[in-house]
């Protein structure tokens, strides 16, 4: 039999490859193991990174900027930290712009139309969207999808087409005017565009589905025999509903009036063309203080306050009703 011959470069060079495999093979090893034991640490922090990254950040940007100066520069504010030519590092903070809102009653009104706007906007989604998504659940098998369709359907089309879409259509001239002048209901159009009543029409179309699908899911989840089970022991429908219903639904009700009251607070497109100016709120008050004013320090001083105004009183709610969820 012939003899293998053994080459000792090819030993050499085989062996520091197989340890090469062998120490990647375990590192990875390694790593899959502690991504296993924190995979749920792993999952909360992804949504509390881009939190921290998309929220937080902006949000001490702005806090920065209410405490600056105007000035005519690009950005147009002063700094807060600098150095000066001795090499001192100086820091400047200024509260003005705050106290230049409180002492304003423009900003003051504004904030209270917005709040009351938002407010009654919010129960008439509530209103009109609870029986939709009622009806919604109650509905047949092959009715349900279709029905869910048309509430996500005008999601298909462009925001700012629907609100000029209510233009046309509550005009003096518009489809509405003209319908209730042609069936005789009235001989003269019915000024409605650039009022307060277009604005809560622009608000409650755009954001009903933002009522009514948290309201869905919600209703989705209960259980039809506790109805069944009140019906037998003789309570009447409307008793059910308010002692059964309307208490169990009560989480929908709160998700969908804070999808329907944040963003309606701070609207500036619907006022803006629906309203035609004529309606204050505070997000056309940012716009004016954004762009046509150039100042910064008061706008950011603005946001802040409105941020402030929507999020102090959801913390309050949610510190007590976690004290309601832990009471025995």
């Amino acid at each position: 039999m012939g003899a293998i011959k053994l080459d000792a470069v090819d030993v050499m060079t085989e062996i520091p490859i197989l340890k090469y495999n062998q120490n990647g093979s375990s590192i990875i090893q390694s790593l899959m193991q502690r991504i296993q034991r924190h995979w749920r640490a792993i999952v909360i922090a992804i949504p509390f990174l881009w939190l921290l990254l998309f929220f937080l950040a902006p949000f001490f940007i702005v806090a920065k900027i209410s405490l600056a100066e105007l000035a005519i520069a690009s950005p147009p504010f002063t700094r807060m930290i600098e150095w000066t030519e001795g090499g001192i590092l100086t820091v400047r903070i200024v509260f003005d712009n705050f106290r230049y809102i409180l002492s304003d009653s423009l900003y003051f009104d504004t904030y209270v139309n917005s709040l009351k706007i938002s407010v009654t906007s919010t129960f008439l989604c509530l209103l009109l969207g609870y029986p939709i998504a009622y009806a919604i659940v109650r509905s047949g098998p092959v009715a349900r999808p279709i029905l869910l369709l048309l509430i996500i359907l005008p999601f298909w089309t462009s925001f700012l087409l629907r609100v000029y879409a209510w233009m046309g259509l509550l005009a003096d001239q518009g489809t509405i005017n003209n319908l209730l002048i042609a069936i005789g209901v009235i001989d003269e159009p019915i000024h409605m565009l650039y009022t307060e009543f277009a604005v809560y029409i622009g608000i409650v179309y755009t954001y009903m589905p933002f009522m009514i699908l948290p309201l869905y899911a919600n209703m989705e989840k209960l259980d039809g025999s506790l109805n069944e089970a009140a019906a037998d022991l003789g309570s009447r429908p409307t008793n059910t509903f308010f002692k059964v219903t309307l208490p169990l639904t009560t989480p929908g009700i709160i998700a969908g009036s804070l999808l329907v009251f944040i963003p309606a607070t701070g609207e500036y497109v619907i006022p803006d063309l629906l309203g035609g100016g004529n309606v204050q709120m505070i997000g056309r008050v940012l716009f004016n203080e954004f762009s046509r004013n150039s100042d910064w320090p008061v706008a950011a001083a603005v946001a802040i306050v409105l941020l402030v105004i929507l999020v102090v009183p959801i913390i309050i709610f949610q510190h007590f009703q976690g004290k309601a969820a832990e009471a025995p």
